[in-house]
């Protein structure tokens, strides 16, 4: 039990880790190109509307 529940500790430390170095790359490359902000947006929705036609295909 002891050892799946250092598994999992190590899992979320090393997913919080990552999430911070993501974040840290991403904040300095919007800061050096503002009109990658503006692209970042339209994916996302892009990316949000094929999500909300697939669960629509799987209703």
């Amino acid at each position: 039990m002891a050892k799946g529940a250092m598994s999992v500790v190590k899992g979320v430390a090393g997913g919080m880790l990552a999430g911070v170095a993501v974040g840290a790359i991403g904040k300095t490359m919007i800061d050096k190109k503002p009109k990658l902000r503006k692209k970042a947006h339209k994916a996302m929705n892009a990316m949000g509307q094929i999500i909300d036609t697939a669960q629509y295909m799987f209703k």
